[in-house]
C-alpha cells in the first residue's frame, strides 16, 4: 500500500480545510512546488494535488501551479478539482500529469467518463465523495442523491486506474477514517480503492490495510501537515502486514 501526501490549492497556497468547508481553511505554504518537492525529498512515490478553487467554480484555476509542481519533482501527480470536459484532461496530460480525477463529470457525464478511459485507459480516478452516506458534487457543496452502492458497481466497465473515496465529514478533522464506510465501498468495486480523509495516525493505516487488499493506496493531508503522523512512518507502517500492526 502507498501513502501520497496530499497537496490541495486555494488562491495559490498550499492549505487544508475542514469537511471541505471553503471558509475554513489552514495555510501551510505559500509555495507549492517547494512543498511537493518536500514530500519528495522524504520519499514520497506519488502526489495527490487537488485545485480547491478549480473544483468549486467547476474549471481548473491552478494550472500555472500544478505545472510548476510537475516541473519541480519526479515522482508521478495525480490531479482533481473542476476537470469536468476533455479538453481539461488533454491539457493536465500534456503538461505531465500522470492521472487525473473525475468526480462530479463523472457521475453527470458518463459519455466524458467513456471517452476519457478510452484516450486515457488505466489514467482516470473517480472521486466518490460522501455526506452522511451521499455522494456530494461540485467541490463538495451539491448533493446528487445517490448513494455509492446506485453508482459504482456501474463503474466496473471503465478502465479505470482506481476509485477515491473520501468521507468529507472526517476530512480535516483528524479524527479517523470511516472504515465501516470504506469497507463497504470495498464491496462494491474490484477496482484498486483509495481512502482519504480522517488517517491521524499509524493505527489508522493498519485499520485501512486490514480492510480490503483492493486498498491499494492511503491519502493523508492535515496528519501529516500538522505532525500527529510522520511521513516516514506512515510509509513503513504502509509496507507492513495488517497482522504486525495488531501486534504493535
Amino acid at each position: 500500500m502507498k501513502i501520497f501526501p496530499a497537496i490541495d490549492l486555494k488562491g495559490g497556497r498550499c492549505v487544508r480545510l475542514r469537511q471541505g468547508d471553503m471558509a475554513q481553511e489552514t495555510r501551510y505554504s505559500e509555495d507549492p512546488p517547494a512543498m511537493a518537492k518536500q514530500w519528495q525529498s522524504l520519499g514520497a512515490e506519488y502526489l495527490h494535488v487537488v485545485d480547491l478553487d478549480g473544483a468549486v467554480e467547476g474549471a481548473p484555476k491552478h494550472v500555472t501551479d500544478i505545472e510548476a509542481i510537475v516541473k519541480h519533482v519526479s515522482i508521478p501527480i495525480q490531479v482533481g478539482g473542476g476537470i469536468r470536459t476533455l479538453e481539461s484532461i488533454r491539457r493536465y496530460m500534456s503538461i505531465g500529469v500522470a492521472r487525473v480525477v473525475l468526480g462530479t463529470a463523472a457521475l453527470e457525464q458518463p459519455e466524458l467518463l467513456a471517452r476519457s478511459c478510452e484516450e486515457f485507459p488505466a489514467k482516470i480516478l473517480v472521486g466518490i465523495d460522501i455526506k452522511q452516506g451521499e455522494i456530494a458534487l461540485r467541490g463538495w457543496i451539491d448533493g446528487s442523491g445517490k448513494k455509492p452502492e446506485n453508482v459504482v458497481p456501474s463503474l466496473a466497465q471503465y478502465s479505470l486506474g482506481g476509485i477515491i473515496f473520501t468521507d468529507i465529514s472526517r476530512d480535516g478533522m483528524l479524527e479517523g477514517p470511516n472504515l465501516q464506510a470504506l469497507e463497504h465501498m470495498a464491496t462494491l468495486t474490484s477496482h484498486p480503492l483509495i481512502a482519504s480523509g480522517g488517517v491521524t495516525n499509524i493505527s489508522d493505516i493498519f485499520a485501512i490495510k486490514a480492510i480490503n487488499p483492493h486498498v491499494s493506496s492511503v491519502i493523508i493531508g492535515k496528519a501529516l501537515y500538522e505532525g500527529t503522523i510522520e511521513f516516514a512512518a506512515a510509509r513503513h507502517a504502509a509496507s507492513r502486514s495488517a497482522s504486525e500492526g495488531a501486534q504493535c
